[in-house]
């Protein structure tokens, strides 16, 4: 099984996969696409996010990475973040860039058997500090929400769920619908 786990930044993804990871060594972790680009890099600009994008998507493809993997974002994730930018400010650059994104992610995640997004809800326990970048975060999140609603940008047969809660709450959500799609 190949699992993405989607959300705006500290929304509880790194706290989920590690839960599971430990709980299921079996599955190959592949951590958060920021930390395998260039650091030199602002990590809210878009030339940051298209870099992401691309890192998240060639990462999915089964020759890269065989086996069952959770992934600390996908593709779809930045190009929310892309979207979100350009809400905010227009900063994205052309609506060329962001088509061909949207067919590099759409590619990709044919290779994923579960998207697992993680809205921003109050109940959920997450203390966020104001130099998070608050603005970005939700324009982020109500994008991302859009896209998986988007046939045209997640394809037609991407199994997503929105998992919300406790930290435990969360894990046990995943483990479960983990088994739902396994014994399906």
């Amino acid at each position: 099984m190949r699992i993405v786990i989607s959300g705006t930044h500290a929304s509880g993804k790194s706290t989920l996969v590690s839960d599971f990871a430990d709980r299921h060594p079996e599955y190959a972790v592949l951590p958060d696409p920021f930390e395998l680009v260039d650091v030199f890099w602002d990590a809210t600009s878009a030339a940051s996010f298209v870099a992401q994008l691309g890192v998240s998507a060639a990462r999915l493809h089964p020759d890269e990475t065989e086996g069952s993997l959770i992934a600390e974002r996908g593709p779809l994730d930045f190009l929310a973040y892309l979207r979100a930018l350009d809400d905010l400010d227009g900063s994205t650059g052309s609506r060329e860039l962001m088509e061909r994104l949207t067919e590099v992610t759409r590619e990709a995640m044919q290779h994923v058997d579960l998207l697992v997004v993680l809205p921003l809800t109050p109940c959920d326990e997450i203390f966020v500090s104001d130099d998070e970048n608050l603005p970005l975060r939700e324009t982020m999140n109500d994008a991302l929400l859009d896209f998986i609603a988007d046939e045209d940008v997640i394809g037609h047969d991407l199994n997503t769920v929105e998992i919300v809660g406790t930290r435990a709450q969360r894990l046990t959500a995943l483990e479960r619908t983990v088994d739902v799609f396994r014994s399906a």
